[in-house]
């Protein structure tokens, strides 16, 4: 039997895996982030730990496919890291300098592309062949897969749907530097501050606007009647469904797939961005699906290792 290791790398921790060349997971596992002196540890950690895998489990070289790796970064076409400053990179050629030290193929792919591979293989996506994933996290991110690939775009800054600007009245400027970006509105944060402008508008709401708040919070207030919670998850529902109804005319995607921290709102998230997007839908486009994502945390090993033996099929 033939195995594969997916490699989510973050800023805090390593997460490692080991597929069979099936797609089943069959081990997870993870250690620190070593960042220090600019992350020049980073990439030998990976190597020796997988070589050390290997060795426990007497795992021949010609029995592993490849490793696949998952980055919080820009990553070119060519696998190359530019920049990734969460790890003290600068240009950085990943997938070279891990088959140097393990003698494995490696393939190297930015950790949102990861994460929407992962969904459009076993999560919220799977059984389509083209899939947009939006991460509703701390910002907005996300990926394009189309027929089981990657969009990556030039210099591979495909993807990067929180940019897309939705509202040119903002004054407040989003963290990339421009105004009145999709993230401002549809993140954990902009439902947040959302929640605050509206209380401090004169809305009634059960949460101190001066107090801590996080988006769950939120909608829990929803289910109470919360009058500033209901108006910022309208102006959430309503920009989102804007930007997938402007992604939808330019790619045309079976199923667009909501995931990260906002998702877990559940029903009344997709239930309120659906009928944004009817509205603002080119009418042949209105047929795109939306779903919850569903292989949660592990999305990113699952795409790493989708990564792996779907390139594996394409070079037999």
């Amino acid at each position: 039997m033939g195995y594969c290791y997916g490699i989510d790398l973050g800023g805090t921790a390593i997460k490692f895996s080991l597929f069979t060349d099936q797609g089943k997971l069959v081990e997870k596992w993870q250690h620190p982030t070593k960042i220090e002196e600019k992350g020049k540890y980073i990439i030998s950690d990976i190597a020796l730990t997988i070589l050390d895998h290997m060795d426990q489990n007497n795992f021949s070289k010609e029995q592993i496919i490849g490793i696949g790796v998952g980055v919080p970064a820009v990553v070119d076409e060519s696998g190359i890291v530019n920049v990734a400053p969460n790890l003290g990179w600068k240009q950085t050629d990943v997938g070279k300098k891990l088959r140097e030290m393990t003698d494995i193929p490696c393939y190297v792919i930015n950790d949102a592309n990861a994460a929407a591979l992962g969904e459009y293989a076993c999560g919220g996506g799977r059984g389509n062949h083209s899939m947009v994933l939006l991460t509703l996290g701390t910002g907005v991110g996300g990926g394009v897969v189309l027929d089981g690939k990657v969009v990556t775009g030039l210099g591979g800054a495909a993807g990067e749907m929180g940019h897309i600007c939705v509202n040119d009245q903002e004054t407040i400027p989003c963290n990339c530097g421009n105004y009145g970006c999709l993230e401002q509105y549809s993140s954990a944060t902009g439902i947040v501050r959302s929640y605050r402008e509206f209380r401090n508008a004169g809305k009634s709401g059960i949460l101190s606007p001066d107090g801590p708040i996080e988006a769950r919070d939120v909608f829990d207030a929803i289910k109470e009647g919360d009058q500033a919670a209901s108006e910022a998850l309208e102006r959430l529902g309503y920009y989102l469904g804007k930007a997938c109804a402007a992604i939808a005319c330019v790619i045309a995607p079976e199923v667009i797939v909501l995931g990260g921290g906002v998702s877990h709102a559940g029903e009344i998230l997709l239930t309120t961005v659906k009928k944004y997007f009817q509205q603002f839908a080119f009418s042949p486009c209105r047929q795109t699906k939306f779903a919850l994502a569903a292989a949660g945390n592990d999305a990113g090993i699952y795409g790493c290792a989708y990564l792996v033996l779907n390139s594996r099929k394409e070079s037999d």
